[in-house]
């Protein structure tokens, strides 16, 4: 496992977030409830927002030092991102949407990531003609197709219905054990972390209790 860790501190309005973990696991999951500080993680990882003070360390690079000066912008951070809701470019089908990604880094290996969610069958779809469940594997397949260092999942099935949810976590079980990067799950649904095998790092208040 490549060196993962991540310490920071940062407040926002009344929220304060003081926390530190290290990955030594192909899967890990930021376990808690709502409110407590995991999409937050999650946002400091991949330089969407800055701590105020802190060491991340991704793929044994220093993307963020406040000791050193060191904040790498969110582009060079190679951090894959997958939210709730799918978010796609409606104008354009499927195969566009996850080609985007690989032009964008210059990817050729689109077929290898296509395999681990199933895709073949939905390329020529628009968005629009998807279901939950199959929103997210086309956001799943864009992000590993950035060729990221790490891949970030923020509650991926929080907002699919049952029937699609239980559609959607066999393909997350596949990606846990093929993906060639470590996977970072939020999630506050203990079934679901226990199924995709995942090391747990509980997040509370704001904090990962020692």
């Amino acid at each position: 496992m490549s060196g993962f860790s991540f310490r920071a501190q940062l407040r926002l309005g009344d929220f304060h977030l003081d926390a530190a973990f290290a990955v030594d696991a192909p899967v890990t999951a930021l376990f808690g409830p709502s409110g407590s500080g995991k999409t937050t993680i999650l946002r400091l990882i991949a330089g969407i927002i800055r701590p105020e003070s802190g060491r991340i360390v991704l793929d044994d690079r220093v993307v963020f030092d406040s000791a050193s000066g060191i904040d790498l912008p969110a582009r060079r951070r190679k951090v894959g991102l997958v939210f709730q809701d799918g978010l796609m470019f409606p104008h354009m089908s499927v195969r566009q949407n996850l080609l985007y990604g690989a032009w964008a880094r210059r990817v050729t290996r689109p077929a290898e990531f296509d395999r681990l969610v199933a895709l073949a069958p939905l390329l020529d779809r628009a968005p629009y003609r998807l279901s939950g469940g199959e929103r997210q594997r086309v956001a799943i397949g864009r992000a590993l197709l950035s060729d990221p260092s790490v891949l970030l999942m923020d509650e991926p099935v929080t907002a699919i219905d049952q029937e699609k949810r239980a559609e959607i976590l066999p393909y997350l079980e596949t990606l846990t054990r093929n993906a060639p990067i470590p996977l970072l799950y939020v999630s506050h649904a203990l079934a679901e972390i226990e199924r995709l095998g995942a090391q747990v790092v509980r997040v509370e208040g704001g904090r990962v209790p020692g």
